[in-house]
């Protein structure tokens, strides 16, 4: 094993954990998280395995989406505290071994902010350019819409100078034009100016709308990629190992593109949305095959890049690259309330409450999530079992704050409950119910669970560096793959259906073949004697899983 190649490469293995400040712990009691509270809590996520944080914006914004509109890129949010205070925050989470990512909103800002306030006024502005404009009146965009319950087009007139401007998003959210070199220069700045104070790296939001050129002579940029791959050279002059992950929800072809093809110099790290729509279509069908399918047809990518795997993110639990009846039978099975649903594409649901509760399911499901080649991504709560908000707006029902305790407000606040920065999780799903500190105290919860699978994973570089392979067996429940890396091999299966299954599997062990081999449980099951050809037959009850490593006659390795 190359213990300095998965050392150097830190993403590879790495366990992200996505919070939103404000929604994390109040430390000065007003309703809202802050950096003060968030440095007391990194000794949960330190204790949880947690290796990487990733923060969503916490710049200045008038909050009318949830941060993801800024006014200042260089800035922090007063209500979440000051420069020192994140500052602060970042050492703490360098001394328990941690690092530190933030969202990167690069295709649009605020319309509040300077550069727009002074476009907008008048054509002759320095700004005007660093937006995107148009003189004529727009054709029907209304198709195209991120939004359809709050926006009919693209374009938004603006009566100052009589032109309309593009936003992707929200009207109140118009978009940069990256055909200017200045707008690329000041997004280049930005991240120079966080990378300088301590940050790892960037998630960067809404990558293909960032590189359009919509409205744009696109002559002026002649290769959209060859920005990506020069903010990626810039995180490598300056930080040598900090890293661009990227939200492109794309067929895996397009995917591959933003990696950089085989150069892979583009985003180091991007998202598997197709893997992760296709697991809730298998877990609706309780059929292994549509995340099997998906994951065999991964592209090959360079061995610096990534793919991160995930259940639940801040956003809508999007479904839009399954086919209408596919996602139907989602939506049958997990959402079948339209206040369930957002815009008939997605679920605005968490795992928990989608699964009915099922201890079996839910920790199955997990389990499967750290087997998976590539990085896994938690959302925060996600370890406790947190539930949503269905009354809430949208995505805003899964931003509910962090259920510490079972006391008031969840243990996040003391501001009355009334100033809270968004209502808590109400059922069986709640604070009550739901909460780290009895979690953590209770040896068999969940999130004892996650811990012992963090560590496995971490103890397991095949899963991140490993070459993945689906084996044959012929329960449909069942998903039974192997990750083989050099000279280890893990075997992992996964039962996605209620009824136990049995898993008859032929391992090609190669010389000298099956004698006095040993599948090592890693979990808490019994190791697996193989016989001289390599076979063995394995019993799984409903939703059970296994975590089985190959080891061979004088390995001297840990079980």
């Amino acid at each position: 094993m190359r213990i300095t190649e998965t050392a150097d490469l830190w993403w590879k293995t790495a366990v992200v954990y996505c919070l939103d400040v404000e929604t994390f712990f109040d430390s000065d009691g007003d309703g809202v998280g802050d950096f003060a509270g968030l440095a007391q809590r990194v000794d949960y996520l330190a204790e949880l395995g947690v290796t990487c944080i990733w923060l969503m914006p916490f710049y200045p914004t008038p909050d009318r989406d949830d941060g993801y509109d800024i006014t200042d890129f260089y800035g922090v949010d007063p209500r979440l505290g000051d420069h020192g205070e994140l500052v602060e925050f970042l050492r703490t989470a360098r001394d328990r071994g941690m690092r530190v990512i933030a969202d990167l909103v690069v295709n649009h800002t605020s319309d509040r902010h300077p550069w727009f306030r002074s476009a907008r006024k008048s054509k002759d502005s320095p700004f005007r350019d660093y937006y995107v404009w148009r003189s004529d009146p727009p054709p029907d965009t209304s198709k195209e819409v991120v939004f359809p319950d709050r926006e009919n087009s693209l374009w938004t007139l603006e009566e100052t100078t009589g032109e309309w401007y593009l936003h992707r998003f929200y009207r109140h959210q118009p978009d940069l034009n990256i055909t200017n070199p200045a707008v690329r220069d000041h997004l280049a700045k930005a991240m120079g100016f966080w990378l300088q104070l301590g940050l790892d790296g960037f998630r960067v939001d809404a990558v293909p709308f960032f590189l359009e050129t919509m409205g744009e002579d696109a002559a002026k940029l002649p290769d959209p990629h060859e920005v990506l791959r020069d903010l990626r050279r810039l995180i490598g002059r300056r930080s040598g190992d900090g890293i661009l992950l990227g939200e492109v929800n794309l067929p895996y072809k397009d995917q591959l593109t933003f990696f950089g093809g085989s150069e892979g110099d583009e985003l180091t790290v991007m998202f598997d949305f197709i893997g992760m729509q296709n697991l809730y279509l298998s877990l609706a069908r309780q059929e292994a095959a549509p995340l099997a399918k998906a994951l065999t047809a991964r592209p090959a990518i360079n061995a610096d890049n990534q793919w991160a795997t995930f259940v639940r993110n801040h956003d809508e639990l999007t479904l839009d690259k399954l086919s209408e009846d596919e996602r139907q039978e989602v939506f049958a099975a997990f959402g079948p309330e339209e206040r369930m649903q957002v815009y008939g594409r997605g679920l605005k649901r968490r795992l928990p409450p989608m699964l009915g509760g099922d201890p079996r399911a839910l920790r199955m499901v997990y389990s499967l999530l750290f087997s998976l080649p590539g990085t896994p991504v938690l959302y925060y709560g996600e370890e406790i079992g947190m539930g949503e908000d269905l009354a809430a707006d949208g995505r805003l029902a899964v931003r509910t704050p962090m259920q510490w305790t079972d006391g008031a407000n969840a243990g996040f606040s003391t501001a009355p409950a009334g100033k809270l920065i968004s209502p808590l999780v109400d059922g069986g799903f709640g604070p009550k119910h739901v909460n780290a500190a009895q979690a953590r105290r209770d040896p068999d919860s969940l999130w004892n669970f996650m811990t012992l699978l963090i560590r496995r994973y971490r103890e397991c570089p095949e899963l991140g560096w490993g070459r993945f392979e689906v084996l044959r067996q012929p329960a449909k429940s069942v998903l039974a793959h192997r990750c083989t890396w050099e000279e280890d091999c893990i075997v992992l299966l996964h039962n996605l259906g209620p009824e136990p299954a049995t898993v008859p599997l032929e391992l090609d062990l190669g010389e000298p073949g099956g004698a006095g081999t040993v599948l090592l449980d890693l979990l808490d099951g019994d190791d697996v004697q193989l016989s001289a050809e390599g076979t063995c037959e394995l019993a799984l009850p409903a939703y059970g899983y296994r975590w089985l490593r190959r080891q061979t006659p004088g390995d001297r390795r840990l079980p």
